[in-house]
């Protein structure tokens, strides 16, 4: 077989019209390039791992040759630019016919005063990337110069006018790159060895998912990017529905029931109280997972309550006129919740609906989402641990377990499954609810004269007063949920009574959906590129947010503490299963749906002790901010204009909220010491005479995601920066989902639904 750098230099040699007997040996004559269909495709991919040819087959790469590079001429073989007597196109072989492709409008320029040359491709369908999120096309003029010199270990790789070093087949890539999803900058892939497939699909390394050899796998697997194993759209039968649904939920237990477990005894509700309201929050979550997969954004998304509205939640039930009440103080600050979630549902849902979203949307871009989600998983760092160290023998094991599931033991595969990594919180808490339960019934926290059952109010000998906190967070049989829970149990509307409407509670709400949109934007351009290829269009995402406020509307009726948003935690579970699929979500959210009539489902949930509640927690708010600073890989990261940004917008967004919360000499000596943070509204700094005000500015500014939400996106919108630096999201137009029959089952509207959300232009695509 010819390869094909020796058939390409056979041409170009041709075409500079030099002596053949100056090159080849004995004056050979050389043949006419004749490209052959018979090619083995393994054999193609060992040449191009041989000789560092980088293929652009993944997309119509068009380009021309400048007369002004006539005299530049680009050596194939060695990866070097020289001067010389003409220029050749580049030329490409197709990976599946063996075939060669010519490239046009490729313009070889030499850089000044280096004696490289540097290729400008301007691609009419983008390059794709594999490494899950970016995966997209566009239309961007992307710099690729690959410079090999004498030695192997000294050379250099030109991306996007950016050089990076390579050193022992190592390449590390500028990490100032544009990876927006839309227009991408193809990466170097560097020789390596194939990894061993045990199966087709689950035995790889997720970890090196960028790779040739994996993408290609990926590829045959389903046709859809990213190596899924499941698309938007498959149906590969019930069974595998089913399997996959409930692997969805149990990898996101912690984001879906564990809120409830920290507002209900908050609030002063019972046992009972707690279990009743995770029951509403699985049938709410099942609802509303089902509504946004039909009228939503239609991606495979989890619905449920976010953390983003917990802090908010804690603020208002912990304000002077709340915590003082002894007769019913749970249902009425539910009620008080309920009023203000609803308020501010209406106000998104508006909002989406209007297509005033599609305004909103251009302020919003990776350097305004990341700062302000990492924001969301930060504020609790006063609550997390605090809580949990209550009985570190039982969360400290919790969390050391989750990391070795998450981190050490990811690449361990059961029956072709990576179970621990797939299933890390449901398998750790199972092994410490265990280990509790055995502590428990060893009498590890038996306490003379001590009984578990009395209230720490009630509780009059110190030595029990000093062991209350341990026995309330450590024990097992604490709980007496499961006693008092019926077994059969169907929440309804308005089941805590008819909600209280407050304007301060309900303008904190307000700014509280804004940044749970924010939130969602972003998840909705992540997942996207990972399962769709491109992003949603800004009516897409309108019709998006406009549902979410519809969603958190059934919320703040059946009473969950919350509204209902898009879980940040999805990008994280689809990364991590390979699955993105519409009808499996909706298999969960069915089973969902049952589960939560069974009230001794959510008795059990509601046993679980505080302390490893709490580790769940520490673990799942530490993955919430890793996810928002993960959006920063569609900018430049390295730009000193996105660092202070990020880096301003972090600092201060956890360092006025302080200012603001330490004006609480009062409530440090009424509340537990990681519930002081949260009672900044009604001993805050700002006093103006104004009551209502007053409560709201203080409770605004003492919410760290609010403020940093709002310091980046003035400085991210004000502060100069090209669109390629600042990584500006580029939402997708109708023309392209309509062209595209994948696209279009992907984000369409049902059809019998279609005109009904058509009436509104901004929302049908």
């Amino acid at each position: 077989m010819v390869t094909g750098s020796r058939a390409m230099d056979k041409v170009e040699t041709g075409k500079r019209g030099g002596k053949l007997g100056s090159i080849l040996p004995n004056g050979s004559t050389v043949d006419r390039f004749v490209p052959r269909t018979d090619h083995n495709p393994r054999e193609l991919r060992s040449w191009a791992r041989r000789t560092g040819f980088v293929s652009t087959f993944s997309g119509e790469a068009t380009s021309s040759v400048g007369e002004k590079n006539e005299s530049t001429r680009f050596d194939l073989e060695k990866g070097l630019e020289r001067r010389g007597g003409g220029s050749s196109p580049k030329i490409e072989i197709d990976p599946i016919l063996g075939q060669t492709r010519p490239n046009r409008e490729i313009e070889v320029e030499p850089v000044t005063g280096t004696g490289k040359e540097e290729m400008k491709t301007e691609n009419e369908r983008g390059l794709r990337f594999r490494d899950g999120a970016m995966r997209s096309e566009g239309r961007r003029r992307i710099g690729i110069e690959t410079v090999m010199g004498g030695a192997k270990e000294d050379e250099r790789v030109v991306t996007n006018g950016k050089r990076s070093e390579k050193v022992d087949g190592a390449v590390n890539r500028p990490s100032d790159g544009d990876f927006n999803g839309n227009a991408h900058v193809a990466p170097f892939v560097t020789p390596a060895a194939e990894p061993k497939k045990e199966d087709g699909r689950d035995g790889r390394d997720e970890d090196i998912i960028d790779s040739a050899g994996e993408g290609e796998a990926n590829e045959r697997e389903w046709g859809g990017p990213s190596g899924m194993k499941l698309g938007p759209t498959e149906n590969p039968g019930y069974v595998p529905l089913i399997y996959y649904g409930l692997q969805h939920y149990l990898s996101l237990v912690g984001s879906v029931v564990f809120m409830p477990l920290i507002i209900v005894p908050a609030m002063g509700g019972t046992d009972k109280d707690t279990a009743t309201v995770i029951s509403t929050l699985l049938l709410v979550s099942g609802i509303t997972t089902i509504l946004h997969s039909y009228f939503g954004t239609r991606l495979p998304l989890v619905q449920g309550s976010s953390f983003v509205y917990l802090a908010p939640a804690l603020i208002i039930m912990n304000a002077q006129e709340y915590r003082n009440l002894t007769e019913h103080k749970f249902r009425h600050i539910m009620r008080e919740l309920q009023g203000a979630v609803i308020v501010s549902s209406i106000f998104q849902s508006i909002l989406g609906f209007s297509g005033l979203m599609s305004l909103f949307l251009r302020l919003i871009n990776p350097l305004v989402v990341a700062p302000t989600v990492a924001a969301v998983g930060l504020a609790f760092f006063s609550y997390g641990f605090p809580q949990a160290g209550s009985c570190v023998e039982i969360s400290v094991p919790h969390i050391v377990l989750l990391l070795i599931f998450t981190l050490y033991l990811r690449g361990v595969s059961i029956f072709s499954h990576r179970v621990f990594r797939i299933y890390a919180v449901p398998l750790s808490v199972v092994i410490i609810w265990a280990y509790a339960f055995f502590l428990t019934a060893g009498g590890a926290y038996n306490f003379t004269g001590c009984s578990p059952d009395v209230p720490s109010s009630n509780i009059i000998v110190d030595a029990c007063r000093r062991h209350a906190d341990t026995m309330k967070h450590c024990r097992t049989d604490v709980s007496s949920a499961w006693r008092t829970a019926a077994w059969v149990r169907i929440p309804y509307p308005l089941q805590w009574g008819v909600p209280i409407f407050h304007i301060k509670t309900s303008i904190i709400m307000i700014m509280v959906s804004l940044v749970s949109s924010v939130d969602s934007i972003g998840t909705y351009h992540s997942v996207a590129l990972r399962v769709a290829a491109k992003p949603p269009t800004p009516g897409i995402v309108s019709r998006g947010i406009a549902l979410e406020g519809f969603c958190s509307i059934l919320a703040g009726l059946w009473g969950t503490g919350a509204g209902s948003t898009t879980l940040t935690e999805n990008v994280h579970t689809i990364h991590v299963t390979k699955v993105a699929n519409r009808r499996a979500l909706e298999v969960g959210a069915v089973f969902l749906i049952f589960v939560s009539l069974i009230g001794k489902v959510g008795a059990v949930l509601a046993s679980i002790p505080l302390a490893l509640a709490a580790s769940v927690l520490c673990f799942t708010w530490a993955l919430m901010v890793a996810l928002g600073l993960s959006t920063l890989q569609y900018s430049q990261t390295a730009s000193i204009r996105n660092m202070t940004i990020v880096g301003v917008s972090l600092f201060l967004g956890l360092s006025i909220p302080a200012y603001f919360q330490q004006f609480q000499s009062e409530t440090s000596l009424i509340l537990p010491s990681y519930l002081v943070p949260y009672a900044a509204a009604s001993n805050g700094p700002t006093h103006t005479g104004n009551k209502q005000f007053d409560f709201v500015f203080n409770a605004l500014m003492s919410l760290n995601m609010v403020v940093t939400f709002l310091i980046a996106i003035v400085l991210e919108n004000t502060v100069p920066g090209s669109r390629q630096e600042r990584g500006v999201y580029i939402w997708s137009h109708a023309e392209d989902i309509k062209n595209d029959p994948s696209l279009t089952a992907t984000y369409s509207l049902p059809k019998r639904f279609l005109r009904l959300f058509c009436r509104s232009g901004c929302l049908c695509i």
